[in-house]
């Protein structure tokens, strides 16, 4: 009955017969994943649409509608925007899972997903991080808004069983995308899961950190991700760059210059990667991809997903929630931030990172959560009773419910740079400017991780950092012993005094747990004196006025450089120290710096590239510091 009346709707299901991506299960699957694909092959059918734009594009969309006799059923639309692929393609050719968890397939959803514009099976051109339009000056103005806005008004009237609810979910480049469809959203759009969003990748997400560049990700991700799509096809040619070693961090020490990277391996031939080279500065390129300033005229419900070890996008699901909680008044927004990498909520069970271990599978506590929050909203389950923030203290490794974030009860602080490497929430009282030195050298750039690979770490972010700490090109400032657990929650500001003898430099800052001397993880595991990174980020110093315009050093001269880190929820035990690190390249997840100024740092010469002398300054007069909100002791 149902396969009948979708037959007669206006716009057909596709046949791919000559193109079909097989759906087969690998052997090395777990049974439970064979289940659940024997789960959905059994309770869903598919259909495949071409669904119409105002402006005439068709946008591929694969439709999963449950198997259900009763005509009187109806279900809920759960969608998911996606440049990755909605394969497999062919209408007898299933996806293995449709939700984030099997809890959602057994509670039942139409599940819709769609290639965006330009990717995949979908016309039209794709544009990275589509730039919003705040005025449509036609009719046939698009963007991801209209594009989401579309597609729904073309479900809700052709997909029969429907309950005339929508919610939205996706992570990562999908969450952005669920966090367009949400601006100047449809009426029919109940609740919608950014999940890891990005939301600027020039400030904080992705491919710059504080106008750092991400080499490593950058190189890796475009090389595939950024092969051209002339037309609609089931498979875009992805590819992975032959490095030709397993040693990242000598090829791209061998690279040089970023600007070799066109010469010797792209041939031009990636376009978004000629147009970040193109845009160094914070310029309309980069303004027009942010979406944050244009989170408006949101009516849906929105749960914001994140993971502090996230090294990819941190910066998005904090500034996500901030942007729409400012500009939307009154609607429900919450914030979960969870002990996890990249999308780790549902691809790994979040019981450890690196050498940190939680202690249990913190996805189990979160997953139930993320399902009754689309249950209340499209369906007429309970409402979750879910603080604003909801977030996992790291170090103390639990739960924490707030009204707020960061939470209002957290106080101003500053970690101080002290003489002798002392670190202090007592602000220094020598009237001299005393100083630490170091010399940076392109040619030995600190490296991020000790692991040997290509790709870039999502472990880094958990790791001891004495690897560093030995360095000579690595400072290092550590408080006394603590006496009593000290809780940091909310952003970190960094607040350096600096002078450099060249005319450009980076400055990365580490926020570090560090272990009593005796910590017996098991018989075989001591992590006595082990330096935990809780948060480090770079930046670069030429946009210490501004990330629109770069701006040369004066060597010899002191200058203040001070930038956002992203928020941590962290307990310093008692026992343990509070250490900060400072050093001046992260590599190769982060692009050397030359250290003599050039316009655009893209373009630089394998002899711009210098040794330079950096001091960091304290005292009463030049307080470098890093300030942290602490929130009051439970016991207090």
């Amino acid at each position: 009955m149902l396969g009948a009346v979708l037959s007669n709707l206006s716009m057909p299901a596709v046949a791919l017969s000559s193109t079909i991506v097989s759906a087969s299960i690998s052997d090395d699957k777990t049974d439970a994943v064979k289940l659940r694909a024997e789960y959905i092959r059994k309770n869903y059918s598919k259909f495949e649409y071409r669904i119409p734009m105002r402006d005439g594009k068709l946008l591929f969309t694969a439709v999963y509608m449950p198997n259900d006799a009763s005509a009187s059923k109806r279900y809920p639309i759960l969608m998911n925007r996606t440049p990755y692929s909605v394969a497999p393609y062919g209408a007898d050719q299933y996806r293995t899972m449709l939700g984030p968890t099997a809890d959602y397939e057994k509670e039942g959803f139409i599940f819709a997903f769609q290639d965006v514009r330009g990717t995949f099976m979908s016309e039209g051109e794709f544009v990275n991080m589509r730039p919003h339009m705040a005025q449509k000056k036609s009719r046939t103005d698009i963007d991801e808004s209209s594009d989401t806005y579309d597609s729904i008004e073309w479900m809700l009237r052709h997909l029969p069983n429907n309950n005339g609810k929508f919610g939205q979910w996706g992570s990562s480049y999908p969450g952005f995308y669920a966090s367009a469809g949400a601006i100047d959203g449809h009426p029919a759009l109940k609740a919608i899961s950014p999940q890891a969003p990005i939301a600027d990748w020039f400030r904080g997400d992705d491919m710059h950190r504080n106008g750092a560049f991400n080499l490593q990700m950058a190189f890796n991700f475009f090389y595939s991700f950024g092969q051209p799509r002339p037309q609609p096809t089931v498979s875009k040619g992805w590819k992975n760059f032959n490095f030709g070693t397993p040693d990242g961090y000598q090829f791209f020490l061998d690279l040089g210059s970023v600007a070799n990277a066109n010469a010797r391996h792209f041939k031009n031939g990636i376009p978004f990667w000629n147009e970040i080279t193109a845009h160094p500065n914070y310029d309309e390129f980069w303004q027009s991809r942010n979406i944050l300033p244009h989170l408006k005229n949101i009516k849906a419900a929105v749960l914001t997903v994140g993971g502090w070890y996230d090294t990819e996008d941190l910066y998005g699901p904090l500034n996500t929630y901030k942007s729409i909680e400012k500009q939307n008044p009154g609607i429900q927004n919450t914030l979960v931030i969870g002990p996890w990498t990249h999308g780790g909520w549902y691809r790994t069970d979040g019981d450890k990172v690196g050498d940190t271990n939680f202690g249990y599978k913190t996805v189990q506590t979160y997953q139930p959560v993320e399902l009754a929050f689309f249950k209340h909203y499209l369906k007429t389950g309970d409402k979750p009773t879910l603080a604003e923030a909801w977030m996992f203290e790291t170090g103390a490794n639990r739960w924490r419910g707030f009204d707020s974030w960061p939470p209002k009860e957290s106080k101003d602080k500053a970690l101080y740079f002290q003489a002798n490497g002392k670190l202090s929430f007592s602000a220094p009282t020598n009237q001299e400017a005393l100083f630490e030195e170091y010399v940076s050298d392109p040619a030995k750039p600190v490296p991020y991780t000790t692991e040997i690979g290509t790709r870039w770490s999502n472990q880094y972010i958990a790791a001891d950092q004495r690897f560093a700490s030995s360095r000579p090109d690595v400072l290092t400032w550590q408080s006394e012993v603590l006496e009593k657990d000290v809780t940091l929650a909310g952003p970190l500001n960094a607040d350096l005094f600096v002078s450099v003898t060249g005319s450009d430099a980076d400055f990365v800052v580490k926020l570090i747990d560090v272990n009593p001397p005796n910590l017996e993880i098991d018989a075989q595991t001591n992590r006595g004196n082990q330096q935990t990174l809780v948060r480090g980020e770079p930046f670069r110093a030429r946009y210490r006025d501004g990330f629109e315009t770069a701006k040369a050093m004066q060597p010899n001269q002191m200058t203040k450089v001070k930038f956002a880190i992203n928020d941590v929820l962290h307990t310093f035990k008692r026992g343990h120290r509070i250490m900060v690190q400072v050093q001046s390249s992260w590599f190769p997840f982060i692009d050397r710096n030359p250290q003599s100024f050039v316009p655009n740092i893209y373009e630089a010469r394998d002899s711009d590239f210098i040794k330079a002398t950096h001091k960091v300054y304290f005292g009463s007069q030049q307080p470098s510091a890093l300030h942290v909100k602490v929130l009051p002791a439970l016991d207090e």
